[in-house]
């Protein structure tokens, strides 16, 4: 069934006394708590459900903030960053472990918890502990944790509570998908979530899947000094980021004696106390400690009993929804990655913002097409906008305008030869069509160009603003110039 197109949103003017809550969340990650939140600040009776040690959702436990965390770990325990500067031998600790990386992290996710609580807390947000499950499209049965917690702290018994709610988010994120055919023994064969509870770092690892999650560990322990070898099926990996960019992150992960079998599909993978052996359909064998799969996500749905609600899911567990994240049933919205693309906590966040304020009649600005990605890969990469190859694809005549950080003071102090800034620009209108960073803190650089994208602003405020110095944020004006620069060239041939 597909979500309504010509539903308008139902605004009572008062509460609505015939329901537990005016709004109930499930799952509490970037997407439902933010949607919590701003219920709450309109004044709205509001719960969430969350299974317990899962505050904060995938994001908080086995997601976002554990890997992120855990590539800060990487990156200054090896001393990656400062290998330009010291030389290649150089690290800030010989023998790292797991639980050297793991401290940060578990700290890191204690203290993301405290906060999401404390935000829910202050704002008067129920926490109900326990899984979710439709009994009809009003009603949630809460099953599995014996106690829940109230905003004003009180605790009651949370097994199998129903609870009625006007208004329903579904946030419920996902979780790795496991191919049938593959036998996860949670020591040497594993997923994404599997890496977190690993018990020592592999010598040698095979990442099946080339995508934003796989390419990301693999650059870690690239990193560590395993020997990785990425397995894609595809010919090519992060085919939506900027060709060149790309290119730049393989040289870089080739350079940490990554190797890539592009074109190659998993037929087996045979598992022994010494290790794994992975068949691949071509008959290539390849001999590693660990095997780690990314094959995707499955929406966590399973046990939801959408069917109650008089909701379907796709093969991938996913909810479909329109522009207002309304799903089949009109009082019932979805956000985050049960959704599908893009997938990303940034926008999770703001979808759930966006749908609780549209079930309530809030007016909702449209939103901005012009969102970054960010991909934390050792080295990062970050972009908004357009691409080279689809501005091609839709005959848009651009410009680009490059630089490189070695050519700029910061790039030099902070050890980082290798970077880069494109811009690309309209030689006609001097709009930019899209910024692409690869680098050191290229998902902080990325905004600056999101920023004038957004407000539409041109190349020529680069070229005039005055940045400073020294700083990586100084790439802009120099990447300005170079394509200011083409186009008066341009121009003086035309």
């Amino acid at each position: 069934m597909d979500p309504p197109t010509d539903v308008s949103p139902d605004v009572t003017a008062g509460p609505d006394t015939s329901h537990d809550y005016d709004l109930l969340v499930i799952g509490s990650g970037p997407g439902g708590q933010k949607a919590a939140i701003a219920a709450a600040k309109l004044g709205k009776r509001v719960a969430v459900v969350e299974r317990r040690g899962m505050i904060g959702g995938v994001c908080t436990q086995t997601g976002t903030i554990p890997s992120k965390t855990l590539r800060e770990a990487v990156l200054y325990l090896t001393g990656y960053a400062m290998r330009g500067l010291y030389g290649e031998s150089y690290r800030v600790k010989q023998d790292i472990t797991v639980q050297d990386l793991l401290a940060r992290t578990n700290f890191v996710i204690g203290r993301e918890e405290e906060v999401i609580r404390a935000q829910l807390q202050r704002n008067r947000v129920d926490l109900l502990s326990g899984a979710a499950r439709f009994v009809d499209e009003h009603a949630v049965e809460v099953v599995g944790d014996p106690r829940g917690e109230r905003s004003d702290g009180r605790r009651f018994r949370g097994e199998h509570q129903t609870v009625t709610a006007a208004k329903i988010v579904v946030a419920t994120g996902t979780r790795p998908a496991r191919p049938p055919q593959v036998e996860f023994d949670e020591r040497r064969v594993v997923d994404s979530d599997g890496i977190l509870a690993m018990e020592q770092i592999p010598a040698s690892m095979v990442v099946v899947g080339a995508g934003v999650i796989g390419i990301e560990y693999a650059s870690m322990f690239a990193a560590l000094g395993t020997r990785v070898t990425v397995v894609e099926r595809r010919p090519q990996m992060l085919d939506f980021c900027d060709a060149e960019v790309v290119e730049s992150l393989k040289f870089h992960l080739r350079d940490l004696a990554v190797t890539f079998r592009f074109g190659e599909e998993v037929s087996g993978v045979s598992v022994s106390e010494r290790g794994t052996v992975t068949t691949l359909a071509s008959g290539k064998k390849i001999p590693a400690e660990t095997v780690m799969y990314s094959a995707g996500r499955q929406g966590v749905t399973d046990q939801l009993a959408v069917e109650r609600a008089g909701l379907e899911v796709d093969d991938r567990g996913r909810l479909k929804v329109d522009e207002h994240f309304r799903t089949a049933a009109p009082h019932i919205y979805a956000v985050g990655d049960v959704i599908g693309f893009p997938a990303l906590a940034a926008t999770s966040m703001e979808q759930g913002r966006q749908a609780a304020y549209h079930a309530f009649g809030e007016p909702v600005p449209s939103t901005s097409a012009v969102s970054p990605f960010g991909i934390y890969t050792i080295p990062e990469v970050s972009y908004c906008g357009a691409t080279e190859a689809e501005l091609t694809e839709q005959s848009v005549p651009y410009e680009v305008g490059i630089s490189r950080y070695r050519e700029l003071a910061r790039g030099q102090i902070v050890g980082d030869d290798y970077g880069m800034l494109k811009l690309l620009v309209s030689p006609d209108t001097h709009a930019l069509l899209g910024v692409h960073v690869f680098g050191t803190s290229a998902t902080e650089l990325v905004h600056i160009g999101q920023a004038i994208m957004g407000c539409g602003g041109t190349v020529d405020y680069l070229v005039d603003a005055v940045l400073n110095f020294p700083t990586l944020s100084e790439a802009y004006k120099v990447a300005a110039l170079d394509a200011t620069n083409k186009i008066r060239a341009l121009e003086q041939f035309a």
